[in-house]
């Protein structure tokens, strides 16, 4: 939950962007836009020291030097999955929709196969998501998965590189949400022009 993590660190410390920005992999601008409270999402800050993440010592040496770059506090080994569908806390289980909507809103190269792995749900449920005929459509409010705790950072950008290849979708590293879906509009109307384009080519030929 790197924005939730970010917002805490904004709060509660006197790193610099860059060293937030560094610490949580995100763009220094996301940092800025956190800070000056103009982000897309408002996220619950996330204390990295209680969630083991950061050592109270660690934070002290960022704070000391501007340039130090924060190191992240390794963990217990995580067990790996194993093949079948992902298991979800049930007080996670009623995010898995807002989860959903986001990654359909946003990417919607992001196949009901993919999400459904992802996020550990029924094929139905998301084509229902995506048809807004969700018994629930009217109190879905589109999260990004990841702070919600429904995967990890590593998990979606591995899903959303996978399916941009697919899609034929040049990836391009965009800070904001608006910009990424204009950009993905833009893409489908380039490929749907030349698809037209091929289509009309051979119609003349055929004509010839």
């Amino acid at each position: 939950m790197p924005h939730a993590t970010a917002a805490w660190l904004v709060d509660n410390t006197a790193l610099t962007f860059s060293q937030i920005a560094d610490f949580c992999g995100l763009h220094v601008l996301e940092v800025q836009a956190i800070a000056d409270e103009t982000a897309s999402a408002k996220h619950i800050p996330r204390d990295p020291i209680r969630a083991g993440d950061l050592t109270q010592a660690e934070l002290d040496k960022g704070q000391a030097n501007p340039a130090h770059s924060l190191v992240l506090q390794k963990g217990p080994e995580q067990q790996r999955r194993t093949k079948g569908p992902r298991y979800t806390p049930v007080s996670k289980r009623q995010d898995k929709p807002d989860g959903i909507a986001w990654i359909v809103r946003n990417h919607p190269e992001i196949t009901d196969a993919q999400i459904s792995r992802i996020i550990g749900t029924t094929k139905t449920t998301i084509s229902a998501i995506r048809d807004k005929t969700h018994w629930n459509i009217q109190n879905i409010t589109p999260k990004d998965p990841v702070t919600l705790g429904l995967c990890s950072q590593r998990e979606l950008d591995a899903l959303v590189a996978v399916a941009a290849k697919k899609a034929g979708i040049e990836r391009v590293d965009m800070t904001f949400d608006h910009d990424r879906d204009e950009l993905l509009e833009e893409l489908r109307k380039e490929r749907a022009e030349a698809a037209r384009a091929a289509q009309e080519a051979l119609d003349e030929a055929d004509q010839h």
